[in-house]
């Protein structure tokens, strides 16, 4: 049995390796900056007569916070087993239509967020000489996604972060593995710029990613890819089988790739 956190953890991926966790027996904190979500998300988990789950309200922009949950979930358990830094958020629209407002929230959440997780849970592992910690970045973090470029900016930031980190903790009884899904249907595709100046992708973009990318992946599915990843305990987690060609077509010929995402550009703007 594990002792885990995951961030972002109402809805989406974060609801999905949650599920799959409590699934296994393990005990997962379940957290969000939707208290009420997280809560829910906890109440039906502790149904399934597995592992445990328990809600924490969490800002990941907020450091002192996370770093008070990591530890205090540390001192109620007597150690951190997995962490998973999967808060995030969708930005959308072109470059020219993106303000500071924008970068500045997709620089917060989904890369600070991230850099807030490890900062608190990867001391506690290093003392414990034991745990896992799990990024969610994106395929975007791969390969060049335009129409969203703060996005695609901060994930390929994680991607980075993720690797080296886990040179830095070979050896130390740390493990660190980064996610990088390909459009994976979730509540995000629905809600690109929450609370941000509006851009021709805000709101539901979903037709229009279906439109460049008509192959979403559930999150289920995603969460057992998760799941065997961290089993294997593998640097990369790329998912589905699309996607794993896309990055591979993404190292044999970068020229190419940059191509074919301004002909999925074209396509939106055309709205065919």
């Amino acid at each position: 049995m594990s002792i885990a956190i995951v961030t972002g953890g109402a809805s989406g991926i974060g609801r999905a390796i949650a599920t799959s966790l409590v699934a296994r027996g393990d005990t997962v904190v379940v957290t969000d900056i939707n208290a009420a979500g997280a809560q829910a998300v906890a109440d039906k988990l502790n149904t399934l007569g597995k592992g445990k789950a328990t809600a924490a309200a969490l800002d990941v922009t907020d450091a002192d916070a996370v770093a008070d949950l990591f530890t205090g979930v540390k001192a109620e358990h007597g150690r951190l087993d997995l962490v998973f830094n999967n808060a995030g958020i969708s930005i959308g629209g072109a470059a020219e239509e993106l303000t500071l407002a924008h970068w500045d929230r997709a620089i917060d959440i989904n890369l600070k967020g991230v850099v807030h997780g490890v900062h608190a849970a990867y001391p506690i592992m290093l003392e414990q000489r034991s745990g896992h910690i799990v990024n969610t970045a994106s395929l975007a973090g791969l390969v060049p996604m335009p129409l969203g470029i703060p996005y695609t900016a901060t994930k390929h930031a994680v991607v980075g972060l993720s690797l080296g980190l886990r040179a830095e903790a070979a050896g130390r009884g740390v493990k660190v593995s980064v996610v990088c899904p390909s459009f994976v249907d979730t509540p995000l595709l629905t809600n690109v710029n929450p609370d941000l100046p509006a851009t021709s992708m805000s709101g539901d973009a979903k037709d229009d990613i279906q439109k460049a990318a008509p192959r979403l992946y559930t999150a289920e599915k995603l969460a057992a890819d998760i799941m065997r990843g961290v089993d294997r305990n593998k640097a990369l987690i790329v998912a589905p089988a699309h996607g794993r060609a896309a990055w591979r077509g993404v190292r044999l010929n970068p020229g190419a790739a940059t191509r074919v995402a301004g002909l999925a550009v074209s396509r939106i703007r055309s709205g065919k």
